[in-house]
């Protein structure tokens, strides 16, 4: 008879190890501070917090139930999050399918707000998925201590979690990178976790998280009402998403919101207050945006008071014909335009990549754009 063998058991890698010292050092006190491991300095305050807050790291911890009243409550609260947020749990659903991790999406209050797609099987992994992955429920640095969700809501950074990383020796069988989402107007509205249950270490997630993150800004950010959006980018630096600045503007030239990128590009990282008018941003007029985006451009340098100087793609958004244009039919000329002027739009103002989609020249598409403004 053939003799079976038992695989060995996995013998801890450096970094589980590390971990291990860093809690008996931190949690039980088997240390001074200048011995103490190096561990990230997030890690350290939420510990801090949650001991602070009277727990200890062998408390049992519980994931209440939630009503579907309440499940549906909190969905509709976050409507405006959720539907922009959709899209871009998909497309992670389909890059993540075979890590065995998934993306949870929470309110500004550690709240879940929605969920990607679960990995299937009936393993005990399963239960501790299905445990934290409930519309409504609770994952909140108080309620179930140091996570990656506690912690980018508390810090404002994207963070990566490994297992003992976690404050409870409950949620110890968890890895999970988080990335904090921010409104238009600067404001914290939320978080992406990215999950696994007792999956390998994957840190690289932490960039994918930040990088979905701001995706759902962007989306966010397009659905904002404003009478003239403004895509700008740093000249000679092509923009793609994630790294575009999107700026909103009313028909009084007042910002009314901002991507991350934007709110970096002209040092504004706290957000834009009420009364800020893009002339404070633009060392031009903002009528010469308006006109601008009416002639069609393409594309426009624009000066900043700093010196520096953008990039900026102007569409007009809450613009309106004049009655005298809107009672007769567009011309075929007009229409044609508009189409080209759209194709451009959509190629993020690439004019070679257009003219490929339109099937026609780079030399087609400036001459046409060339009429439209004489």
């Amino acid at each position: 008879m053939k003799q079976m063998t038992v695989p060995h058991a996995t013998a801890p890698t450096e970094r589980t190890l590390s971990i291990a010292q860093a809690r008996r050092e931190w949690l039980d006190g088997d240390a001074a501070g200048p011995q103490r491991p190096r561990i990230e300095p997030w890690i350290a305050r939420s510990w801090q917090r949650c001991l602070a807050a009277g727990h200890q790291p062998q408390q049992r911890v519980c994931f209440d139930p939630v009503s579907a009243s309440a499940a549906r409550r909190v969905a509709e609260r976050h409507r405006a999050l959720v539907s922009a947020a959709r899209p871009v749990l998909e497309r992670l659903s389909r890059a993540i399918a075979d890590t065995r991790y998934f993306a949870i999406l929470t309110d500004a209050d550690g709240v879940v707000i929605d969920v990607g797609a679960l990995p299937g099987g009936s393993d005990p992994a399963a239960r501790h998925v299905r445990d934290i992955a409930r519309i409504g429920l609770d994952l909140s640095e108080r309620a179930v201590g140091t996570t990656a969700i506690g912690a980018a809501l508390a810090e404002h950074e994207s963070v990566w979690l490994h297992r003992g990383e976690h404050f409870f020796d409950d949620t110890s069988i968890y890895s999970c990178a988080g990335a904090p989402l921010f409104g238009p107007q600067g404001e914290c509205i939320g978080m992406l976790d990215l999950t696994g249950v007792q999956a390998v270490e994957r840190p690289e997630l932490r960039h994918l998280a930040a990088l979905s993150a701001r995706s759902i800004e962007d989306a966010l950010m397009l659905g904002l009402p404003c009478e003239l959006l403004l895509r700008i980018e740093w000249p000679g630096y092509a923009a793609g998403p994630g790294v575009e600045g999107l700026l909103g503007i009313d028909a009084d030239g007042h910002v009314t919101g901002a991507n991350a990128a934007a709110r970096q590009m002209l040092h504004q990282p706290l957000g834009f207050g009420p009364a800020l008018n893009c002339r404070d941003l633009f060392a031009l007029p903002p009528q010469m945006l308006f006109d601008a985006a009416r002639r069609g451009d393409a594309m426009l340098e624009v000066p900043l008071w700093s010196g520096l100087r953008v990039h900026a793609r102007l569409q007009l958004r809450g613009h309106k014909p004049t009655a005298t244009v809107a009672q007769r039919p567009p011309r075929l000329r007009e229409l044609e335009t508009a189409l080209i002027r759209r194709a451009v739009d959509d190629a993020r103002g690439n004019v070679a990549e257009a003219a490929r989609a339109l099937g026609i020249s780079r030399a087609t598409v400036y001459r046409k754009l060339a009429r439209r403004r004489r």
